[in-house]
């Protein structure tokens, strides 16, 4: 099959010819607003029965952090064409097989692992995300594994499958240091939560061809991938595609092999892991496979909580990207917003193109209201630093948390729709439904009425970070209204920035 023939195919007839069932594979509806979420109709909608999710605890312990920072950082920072590897698939060939290098020259002379925790906890942080592989193969960790065939993108006579014996990883470079294990050890030091990126696809290894947007494509693509990833790989490439050979059994067997070889070694050598980021997905041919390394993880760290990417229901959490859900959902799994505090997820140079503490609170705000979590994008450059501005942004969230911390570590949301009024007051409780807290994103003036809280009789309503109790009263048509003091007229005086918090006691339910 040519280049043009693979990309003139019709959806519909690559759609069927790799799914000829596809209609019955459907999953129901969850109704979870995660735009991002990669559907894998061959995965099976219940799990086999032998099959653990994370435990209780675990779920428990998720719900609980609700504030955390997302790294991407990899040889990619060293180019920083554009978000994390992405750009890989639109270089010229030239480009990738320079690109393939660049592991050669990475040496982050300023990266600092414990000053890294200091700002997260600076901040207020509870857990932090990085990426131990993302989709260009490289592996921040010193792993075993090794990569047997690769890319040769400028051989004479066009790109072709060339043999290697080269681990790709962060031991074969200049600065030789394992930075998943620094950051695991000074995390570990502070109490503060760990999850392990792991993409699935590997641009690197060719033995990964042709799965989700792999830029080595093959004759039987309409098989090998989702009807989603065929589309998405011809909207990609367009008649750019490079055909190679087909892989064999013992290929995709090599493949897997190193791809749950790579994942033990992640939930092996680094102490307690609390989440797995997976990410994209392997498409059916080798799903038996892949549910059998989800086994094998679940064997070895019985708590960690896996995100649901490419594991369909295996998974125990979503994360919604770069969107807030419209309203709270009855998901029945917890779930983070994963949002860039730049431009991306990877490092962003311009200072202006931060957004703030005030949209970090806001964001933070809202989604613990509706249930979730915030993870906030953050990457270094390739030195190892974070731009000064994204640190002053992240450490004002930690100020504002030292103030009102209470109405958002360790809150469940409020039943049914009660998680909001407008688009300024929001709503959290603690786990025992004894306080609940009303957060406002405005400050509204000499007093507020609260339409849907009932305090109990003879209790006090405090500003998280005030002295006194405030003045209050209760009327069953309009609800509690609360009246502020005149020394909070002037916002010098309030206790904090951005928003600000009233806890309240309970009518017993």
């Amino acid at each position: 099959m040519n280049r043009r023939e693979f990309v003139g195919t019709t959806t519909a007839a690559l759609a069927a010819a790799a799914h000829p069932g596809l209609a019955q594979w459907s999953k129901p509806t969850r109704g979870f607003p995660e735009k991002e979420l990669q559907r894998d109709p061959y995965v099976e909608n219940s799990p086999i029965s032998s099959y653990q999710w994370a435990p209780a605890s675990a779920h428990e312990a998720f719900r609980d952090m609700k504030f955390g920072a997302r790294i991407h950082w990899g040889i990619y920072s060293i180019w920083h064409r554009g978000p994390e590897s992405w750009p890989f698939l639109d270089m010229s060939f030239d480009d990738r097989q320079k690109y393939n290098s660049l592991y050669k020259t990475w040496n982050p002379a300023a990266f600092d692992a414990n000053a890294w925790m200091d700002v997260f906890q600076d901040s207020g942080m509870k857990m932090f995300a990085f990426t131990s592989k993302h989709h260009d193969g490289f592996s921040m960790f010193d792993t075993r594994t090794k990569v047997k065939n690769r890319a040769n993108w400028t051989v004479q006579g066009g790109p072709e499958i060339e043999p290697c014996d080269l681990a790709y990883s962060i031991r074969e470079t200049p600065f030789r240091r394992d930075i998943v294990k620094e950051l695991c050890d000074a995390a570990h030091r502070r109490d503060i939560k760990i999850d392990l990126y792991f993409s699935h696809p590997d641009w690197y290894d060719a033995d990964f061809r042709p799965y989700v947007v792999h830029p080595l494509q093959v004759p039987s693509s309409a098989q090998l991938l989702t009807p989603d990833d065929l589309a998405r790989t011809r909207r990609t490439f367009g008649a750019n595609a490079v055909i190679v050979t087909d892989p064999t059994d013992a290929t995709a067997a090599r493949m897997m092999k190193r791809h749950r070889s790579q994942l033990c070694e992640l939930l092996t050598n680094y102490g307690k892991i609390d989440m797995l980021c997976l990410d994209m997905c392997l498409g059916p041919r080798v799903w038996p496979a892949l549910r059998e390394t989800i086994m094998k993880l679940r064997e070895l760290q019985p708590h960690v909580m896996l995100r649901n990417r490419g594991i369909g229901n295996y998974g125990d959490y979503y994360t919604p990207e770069r969107v807030v859900p419209g309203s709270k959902d009855a998901s029945d799994k917890p779930w983070f917003c994963i949002y860039p505090l730049g431009t991306d997820f990877s490092y962003e140079p311009d200072a202006s193109r931060y957004k703030g503490t005030g949209w970090i609170v806001q964001n933070l705000v809202e989604t613990v209201a509706k249930g979730g979590g915030l993870m906030i994008g953050v990457g270094p450059s390739s030195s190892g630093a974070f731009h000064p501005e994204a640190i002053k942004q992240m450490k004002g969230a930690g100020t504002w948390l030292k103030v009102n911390g209470g109405a958002i570590f360790a809150t469940r949301p409020r039943e049914g729709t009660n998680w909001s009024e407008g688009n300024i007051i929001y709503y959290t409780r603690s786990k025992d439904g004894r306080f609940t807290y009303a957060i406002l994103t405005k400050w509204p003036g000499t007093q507020i009425t609260l339409a849907s809280v009932r305090p109990k009789p003879g209790s006090e309503i405090t500003l998280l970070g005030g002295e006194t109790a405030l003045s209050w009263s209760f009327d069953s048509d309009r609800g509690t209204k609360v009246t502020f003091p005149e020394n909070l007229y002037q916002a010098s005086n309030r206790p904090c920035e951005y928003a600000w918090c009233l806890k309240m006691e309970m009518v017993d339910q």
